[in-house]
């Protein structure tokens, strides 16, 4: 973080407590307000404000969380990327069903929410993967995401062998490897206040008008 991006968390910090939340026109989004908020928290100076724990829950019944870093959003959804033969997509694959949860403490604000799971094409996968850093496609090819090693240096003589094979050449999209879309159904903004009487606004989505209230803190 660099000296302006603390200096604009620190004037910021506590700012969303004394905020009311914004009044909305009944035309509002959730998408609309989400890319306020997130705009909002990356002015504030927060370190990766598109950083979010994503929690799935597979056959067995167990959920697991684990934070990844929010790539796209637009009215089709929210993406990230994955490998396919990580915990996460197997998960998903057994379940589709996922939440999603930002956080921004500076502004005492987060956004939660709940949704189903599409892939990207392929063609978008490739774009993204092509827009990576050359280190970290290798390291596409060269982590087993999730898989038990064998030894310390298996992933580091994995790394050796993809960069050596794919030397001169540029780094193919493994068919493994793509993006997650999550379309939403339920979007919940929680706003901090003085108290604990924080503000909570909800859009439900699952019927065939959406449903906006309040919940309590």
């Amino acid at each position: 973080m660099t000296f302006l991006e603390k200096l604009r968390c620190l004037l910021t910090f506590g700012q969303g407590v004394a905020l009311p939340m914004p009044e909305l026109d009944h035309q509002t989004t959730p998408l609309e307000l989400f890319t306020k908020w997130f705009n909002e928290a990356n002015q504030a100076g927060i370190l990766l404000p598109e950083s979010m724990s994503i929690s799935t829950c597979g056959k067995d019944g167990q959920p697991k969380s684990r934070m990844v870093l929010l790539k796209a959003f637009d009215d089709d959804g929210f993406v990230f990327y994955t490998n396919y033969g990580s915990d996460k997509h197997r998960q998903l694959e057994e379940n589709s069903k996922i939440a999603l949860l930002f956080h921004w403490g500076v502004l005492q604000r987060q956004v939660r929410i709940e949704g189903h799971i599409e892939h990207t094409s392929k063609a978008q996968s490739e774009r993204y993967f092509h827009s990576r850093d050359r280190g970290s496609q290798i390291g596409a090819w060269a982590s087993h995401q999730s898989k038990e090693m064998a030894s310390d240096n298996e992933l580091k003589d994995s790394v050796k062998h993809f960069t050596e094979k794919f030397k001169d050449q540029t780094v193919p999209l493994p068919d493994f490897w793509g993006g997650i879309r999550v379309k939403p159904h339920y979007f919940e903004f929680w706003q901090g206040r003085a108290s604990r009487l924080h503000d909570r606004l909800c859009f439900d989505l699952t019927g065939d008008q959406a449903k906006v209230f309040k919940r309590h803190p």
